[in-house]
């Protein structure tokens, strides 16, 4: 009984290891002063390992600024970015990069929540999700959801999709915008109501994109609200 529990012991001490070795391996790709606060993990270039994301801020005291007005009384605007890590038989390997997330806390709109929730990163059958949820204290009823899909083909992550969903928090109007950018068609629903069951149906219109876009992860500015036409 001893030798196999003896056994059991060093299969936990190996894991363990190995945990902080992948750990170690990770860190060194974020800078010095900067923290992870939130990872995703999944299959992104379907080799049978396991890929890993990191949202990282930095941590820096000078960034956090006093809010005199509306909104929170701290404002947090230190800078994000997204990293995309490959895994691979020696480690992590840096394969993409995006510095243009926004912060918890915008000084020129004070009463925005923070947009990337928990869980807005994800990653499911290869598929890159970011989701940016917006939500305002003061200064408006819209609530609003953007989710932008990645793949990863010809050595980059490009935009196969962006999708949309507005609701208005007074009156419960609701409506919602799809693009797939692979076939340059855009779904928009108009009509529905989030408080009251509606006689009409929603109204349901299909177009074309007038242009075509070959957009990149690091190339997407995730601060300012999109526009495809």
């Amino acid at each position: 009984m001893r030798k196999i529990m003896i056994g059991l012991l060093g299969v936990s001490f190996t894991t363990v290891a190995f945990a902080n070795s992948d750990q170690k391996n990770y860190q060194q790709f974020v800078p010095k002063n900067w923290k992870i606060i939130e990872t995703a993990h999944g299959d992104l270039n379907h080799d049978g390992m396991q890929d890993l994301v990191l949202v990282i801020e930095e941590n820096n005291r000078k960034n956090v600024i006093t809010n005199d007005g509306l909104g929170n009384p701290k404002l947090n605007t230190n800078p994000r970015a997204l990293l995309v890590l490959f895994k691979t038989a020696q480690g992590y390997q840096l394969i993409s990069k995006n510095e243009k997330l926004p912060s918890e806390n915008d000084a020129d709109s004070r009463c925005l929540a923070d947009p990337l929730e928990d869980g807005a990163v994800t990653i499911a059958k290869g598929i890159l999700k970011i989701n940016l949820h917006y939500w305002l204290s003061c200064g408006s009823w819209y609530v609003t959801n953007n989710t932008f899909s990645f793949r990863y083909q010809n050595q980059s992550f490009k935009l196969i999709g962006f999708d949309q969903m507005s609701f208005h928090r007074a009156s419960g109007e609701k409506s919602s915008l799809s693009i797939n950018f692979s076939t340059g068609k855009v779904k928009e629903i108009t009509g529905k109501n989030e408080f009251e069951e509606s006689t009409q149906p929603a109204k349901t219109e299909w177009k074309n994109l007038k242009k075509q876009y070959d957009l990149k992860l690091q190339s997407i500015n995730f601060k300012e609200p999109p526009e495809f036409e």
